[in-house]
């Protein structure tokens, strides 16, 4: 009603509707047959509740906009959750790999220090078992000298002695010899 009221206050109130010639109330003026056409499209309107039809129309469009906005705000909130639980899982990965890596800096220090205490034992034991084979060919060498020069002061001595004895003594010797081994045996 208000509308059909507005209309008509809009058509009175123009302008070109008082520039036609002649009654305006007359149907040889175009103005006023507008005028009548577009009342009755605004009655015709009104009959078929056309009005009515849209708003309701509006309304359920309404309806399906708010539907969606609300089932937008959930699935906006859902997502919020689950990037909230991948951020925690990410820090919890993230701490996780800290912790591994200062562990694994941690045990690849021991390593080292295991590793250097193990290379000085190696080197130490290394260095004792040259100093045993050195003092053992040494001690080897020695007897080897001593053993050789045995050898020689007998082979002298013999040679002395066979120069300088004569059999006679050589007898007395072994006799001597004799009695002396058997007084130890006995």
């Amino acid at each position: 009603m208000r509308l059909t009221l507005t209309s008509a206050l809009a058509l009175l109130g123009a302008t070109p509707a008082f520039a036609a010639k002649g009654p305006f109330v007359s149907l040889g003026n175009t103005d006023f047959i507008v005028l009548l056409a577009f009342l009755l499209f605004i009655a015709v309107l009104f009959y078929f509740n056309v009005p009515k039809l849209l708003g309701g129309m509006l309304d359920k469009r309404a309806d399906g906009i708010r539907s969606e906005l609300e089932e937008a705000r959930k699935l906006r909130e859902d997502a919020q959750t689950l990037l909230a639980s991948y951020e925690r899982k990410q820090k919890d990965v993230q701490e996780q790999a800290d912790r591994i890596v200062a562990s694994a800096k941690e045990e690849a220090a021991i390593a080292g220090e295991q590793a250097k205490a193990d290379l000085a034992k190696s080197v130490e034991r290394r260095l004792n078992a040259a100093e045993e084979q050195i003092a053992s060919a040494q001690s080897a060498a020695v007897k080897e000298v001593r053993d050789q020069a045995i050898v020689v002061a007998v082979a002298a001595a013999r040679d002395v002695i066979a120069k300088q004895m004569t059999a006679a003594e050589a007898n007395r010797l072994i006799d001597d010899s004799i009695e002396q081994v058997d007084a130890k045996l006995h």
